[in-house]
């Protein structure tokens, strides 16, 4: 039997906390390790280690989630973090994407969807509530905001994307950004997961299209 899902509840109310709390706890899988009222508690409690997923509301008081989210994403990339909020439109969800949210859950779905949601992340596979999906679907067929693909890396991402494009190894690129190699690939996984591709001929090729690197 493998080992349980490590959980951290980041949400200022307590009674949302404690109905979290008892949802994952029904699931064998998961085991909630410690609960933050607030951002700054939060980060302290991902840098303290031990912690496999952070379900993170994005509006608390002090530092908000979304800085949360850009701080563990450069400090903490090995730490999933799947983002539960009251906010479905697509301003919201794009920006905690590109900050580094492999899920996105509203605040009134389903039990099994937040069960499900951490046990997505956790495999490496974005999760979005329904209504997410369709926020995000309506603004790819509306056509705005347009947005290219890279508008959903982060700095660091797209610092790893242009080294990959450049034909950079692993080696090369932690070396270069001073950075060890598992995070290097943490950071190539995300890219893949965030652009839809995976050969690093593709990623080239979006790296050449958005202007990140010049055509030889």
């Amino acid at each position: 039997m493998s080992d349980p899902i490590r959980v951290v509840l980041a949400d200022d109310h307590t009674l949302v906390r404690a109905g979290l709390r008892k949802i994952l706890e029904s699931s064998p899988a998961i085991e909630v390790v410690g609960e933050e009222s607030n951002g700054a508690g939060a980060l302290a409690r991902v840098e303290a280690g031990g912690i496999d997923v952070l379900v993170l509301d994005l509006t608390m008081p002090g530092m908000d989630g979304f800085e949360v989210l850009r701080r563990v994403e450069v400090e903490h990339p090995d730490v999933k973090v799947l983002v539960l909020s009251m906010h479905a439109d697509s301003e919201h969800v794009v920006r905690a994407i590109r900050d580094g949210a492999e899920g996105y859950l509203l605040k009134d779905s389903a039990a099994d969807d937040l069960v499900a949601g951490v046990e997505a992340v956790m495999a490496g596979h974005a999760y979005y509530s329904e209504p997410v999906q369709r926020a995000l679907s309506e603004m790819v067929r509306s056509g705005t905001p347009q947005r290219r693909p890279t508008d959903l890396l982060t700095e660091r991402e797209l610092e790893v994307l242009k080294l990959v494009a450049r034909g950079f190894s692993t080696k090369e690129i932690a070396s270069r950004l001073e950075i060890s190699g598992r995070t290097v690939e943490t950071h190539r996984a995300n890219l893949m997961r965030k652009l839809g591709v995976r050969s690093v001929a593709l990623r080239t090729q979006i790296a050449i299209r958005e202007h990140l690197i010049e055509e030889r």
